[in-house]
């Protein structure tokens, strides 16, 4: 992307927001569109993948917080339509008889177009008091790719691939590097050659009265380099809309709501630039017996229904673990709503101490009974009517 596609593209528009929108409303909005407009939801209607690509272009931009300021500043600077504002955006301003008003944009990027995006206003015009040629503060030759832009996705997993971790299957539309040419933008067999204009920088200078301006290089649109057989894929861009299939592996203990990063699963840089992280937020669904301790995720709860003489009594019982079964000891006196701990039996990591299963036991109160639990019952209740469990608390009242 151009700087010049900055200036004439209306980003906010895309996404349908102000320009004052939070980073949540942009999300929430390109998430909306993104849905409507995927090409799996739209087969073979061209203008809504068209659609798609403009809104995912929008949304790389203004979802990068430095893309997005560098962005403000440029339309704040040039307007929506191409013509520099005077005595905005520069240190001093250049006022009505500073004869910078008229700037033409063409004059500034050149007739060919601006370089890359995403440099910012410094790079676009270099040290505009000071000076210096193109490429100040640079190695000839030696500009750095720009990187692609990080994209976001969705997947929803199992709790026990939660807590053992999985490898899932996605389908990311959107653009990615070219296959035919490898992200090159030539055609293969062709090589894309060093600019000699510009030595590779991609910046040259050029002078506007008395002042001296680094922009982007007309032959090579600020890229540094030149090609001169471009790849008919992508028509020289290194980059196609595809839908692409990924596998990716969620780690093992990921929560519900958790975001990973992969690292070169996102967006191309463009001319072969490096690709950008998949931010991937992780949805799990509940297990029906087990749960995560909202202390310490990587132990794992569960809940176990128990009579009332295994507890008075004591006993030994069979849980489940997420692999088989352990055996459990409850102590004589034991009450209901204890918490017990079964080392090592919760999320296992491939470094660090394994979880645990936190086992709670609670008393199962029957809603019926015979007439011979009943009687039984009467006669424990009978055995024991000197205990008065309320006694302190009736006490403590008065």
């Amino acid at each position: 992307m151009t700087q010049r596609d900055w200036i004439e593209k209306d980003f906010y528009r895309e996404l349908g927001v102000a320009s004052s929108a939070s980073a949540d409303e942009i999300k929430k909005a390109y998430r909306k569109l993104a849905r409507e407009l995927h090409p799996d939801a739209n087969p073979g209607d061209a203008r809504a993948e068209a659609r798609f690509k403009a809104v995912s272009e929008a949304y790389g931009v203004l979802s990068d917080e430095k893309k997005r300021r560098e962005y403000d500043e440029t339309k704040a600077l040039f307007g929506s339509g191409g013509g520099f504002r005077g005595g905005q955006g520069f240190p001093g301003g250049f006022g009505a008889g500073g004869g910078a008003q008229g700037f033409d944009l063409n004059d500034l990027f050149g007739r060919a177009g601006a370089g890359a995006g995403g440099g910012g206003l410094g790079d676009l015009f270099g040290d505009i008091l000071g000076g210096r040629g193109a490429g100040a503060g640079r190695s000839a030759g030696a500009r750095t790719a720009q990187r692609g832009a990080d994209i976001e996705n969705e997947v929803r997993i199992g709790f026990v691939d939660a807590v053992r971790g999985a490898e899932v299957q996605l389908r990311l539309a959107g653009p990615a590097r070219c296959q035919r040419c490898a992200g090159t933008g030539a055609r293969p067999g062709s090589t894309p050659r060093t600019c000699p204009t510009c030595a590779g920088v991609g910046l040259v200078s050029r002078s506007q009265g008395a002042f001296a301006f680094s922009e982007p290089c007309q032959d090579c649109r600020g890229t540094g380099r030149l090609i001169d057989d471009p790849c008919p894929e992508c028509q020289g861009e290194g980059v196609t809309t595809q839908v692409r299939k990924l596998t990716v592996r969620v780690p093992a203990g990921v929560t519900d709501g958790q975001q990973i990063r992969i690292k070169g699963k996102g967006e191309p840089g463009p001319t072969g630039g490096p690709a950008g992280d998949l931010l991937l937020r992780v949805h799990v669904e509940p297990h029906r017996l087990f749960g995560r301790s909202e202390r310490n995720p990587d132990d794992l709860t569960l809940t176990v229904p128990v009579t009332f003489p295994e507890l008075v009594l004591g006993t030994t019982i069979t849980v489940p673990t997420l692999d088989s079964t352990v055996s459990l000891k409850i102590p004589p006196g034991t009450a209901s709503g204890r918490t017990f701990r079964v080392p090592g039996r919760g999320v296992q990591k491939r470094s660090g101490a394994p979880g645990n299963l936190l086992v709670t036991v609670e008393v199962a109160v029957p809603s019926r009974l015979d007439d011979a639990a009943v009687t039984a019952l009467q006669s424990y209740a009978e055995a024991t009517k000197a205990h008065d469990p309320r006694a302190d608390l009736l006490g403590g009242a008065r």
